[in-house]
């Protein structure tokens, strides 16, 4: 029998993972079978701009993974059960259960904090292509309640200055002017930036009429406003919850170690600490970077961990020394609006160095990474190679734990 590879997501993270396991991996001795709730590739990276109104393909995952050997299963993940290894999964026809060797986890991570009072009956979100959708009509609603009086119908409150929020609030301001658009920062804006990146942010704030509240902790939200901590109410006709992002429940309700915000603890290869035939990668994993710091949620994150994950799986699978890739985040690349942008380098120690890029050529830029990562993902055995790896041992070899494996999970993991 095969080896059976289950790949939970087929965001970044999962869709790379899964096309580069089948470029690697023979088909002889494994099969890969990838689980996503929805039919279609989403550019979470660009959700906000699809919410602001611009055009953003979603290629047809059939189509993705036509011709590369990888199944797919279009379905919602239920239950993980790791003693079993199975997953459970729902779709249209009723579901069922899908059995694995190795598990691939890339379940990603949603809106967070959606906790406070209203904000999930009241607020928007871009974590999700339905949502950014949801968004997008709403603001199509507006536009035509802008007339003599900027009333609570043509104002966009964006809460959390984080970069979806900042890309949210000045993607929407640029593309729908006739909008009134208030950016709510808990602390500074921009905190997180060196200090000539909040200067150039401010600036394009002011360019594009965004009004900023810095220090600023919302505690409620209502249909027609925002209510903060100090009292004030802001009139709001479309409220966008940017406050960061949290991961699905389901790895902890598995038994999986998690963290306290529920993503999978892993070792320096990926492989979950509490159980070695399940990886996590993307915003799932709770990985430590080569600065001994965990690793943020973010795109770039994602590239990294992947690619550790697939030389882990294939050197496990195949008897082969595993290459330790490299795990650092180096830099924030943010975009103002389709014609400005910051690329803030990040240092050692997770800070801001007092060094950015900023303008016009930082937006092509990030235009750029955007296509060629929609480019790769559509393409996810692009340069096949003809010789691919048997499995050592012949099929169904099953991974299983090396003492020096258990020993350097001991030494330098721990759940925080």
């Amino acid at each position: 029998m095969k080896h059976r590879i289950v790949v939970l997501g087929a965001g970044y993270a999962g869709a790379y993972v899964a096309g580069t396991l089948a470029r690697r991996l023979s088909p002889a001795d494994t099969e890969i079978t990838v689980v996503n709730a929805v039919p279609d590739f989403v550019q979470r990276m660009r959700l906000h701009q699809l919410a602001a109104g611009r055009h953003v393909d979603a290629p047809r995952l059939a189509d993705v993974f036509a011709g590369t050997g990888i199944r797919l299963r279009v379905a919602r993940v239920t239950v993980v059960d790791p003693e079993r290894q199975v997953v459970a999964v729902a779709d249209d026809g009723g579901g069922g259960e899908l059995g694995y060797d190795t598990l691939v986890y890339a379940l990603g991570s949603r809106g967070a904090g959606l906790a406070v009072p209203g904000a999930a009956e009241h607020a928007f979100d871009v974590a999700a292509r339905p949502s950014a959708l949801r968004l997008r009509e709403r603001l199509d609603s507006m536009v035509g309640m802008v007339g003599q009086d900027r009333g609570e119908g043509g104002r966009v409150v964006v809460v959390g200055d984080g970069l979806t929020g900042i890309e949210t609030a000045t993607e929407i301001a640029e593309a729908r002017p006739g909008l009134s658009v208030t950016l709510v920062a808990r602390d500074e804006l921009g905190a997180r930036l060196s200090a000539g990146a909040r200067s150039h942010l401010r600036q394009a704030c002011d360019r594009l009429g965004i009004t900023v509240l810095e220090h600023t902790i919302v505690e409620a939200v209502e249909a027609t406003r925002v209510l903060c901590a100090d009292g004030t109410a802001l009139a709001s006709g479309a409220t966008v919850w940017a406050a960061g992002f949290a991961v699905s429940p389901i790895a902890a309700v598995a038994g999986l170690e998690v963290t306290e915000s529920g993503q999978i603890v892993v070792d320096r290869t990926m492989r979950s600490v509490s159980h070695p035939n399940v990886y996590a990668v993307g915003d799932s994993a709770y990985a430590i970077g080569d600065n001994g710091r965990p690793l943020p949620m973010s795109c770039a994150s994602a590239a990294c961990i992947g690619r550790q994950a697939v030389e882990a799986i294939v050197g496990r699978l195949t008897g082969r020394a595993i290459a330790n890739t490299t795990l650092i985040y180096t830099l924030n690349h943010i975009s103002l609006g389709r014609r400005d942008g910051i690329l803030q380098m990040i240092g050692d120690e997770g800070q801001a160095k007092p060094k950015y890029l900023g303008g016009r050529k930082v937006a092509r830029v990030k235009a750029g990474i955007l296509a060629m990562s929609l480019w790769a993902t559509s393409h996810p055995t692009f340069g096949m190679p003809g010789r691919k790896r048997h499995l050592a041992g012949g099929p169904r070899t099953r991974p299983t734990s090396t003492v020096a494996d258990t020993a350097a999970q001991q030494a330098t993991h721990a759940t925080p």
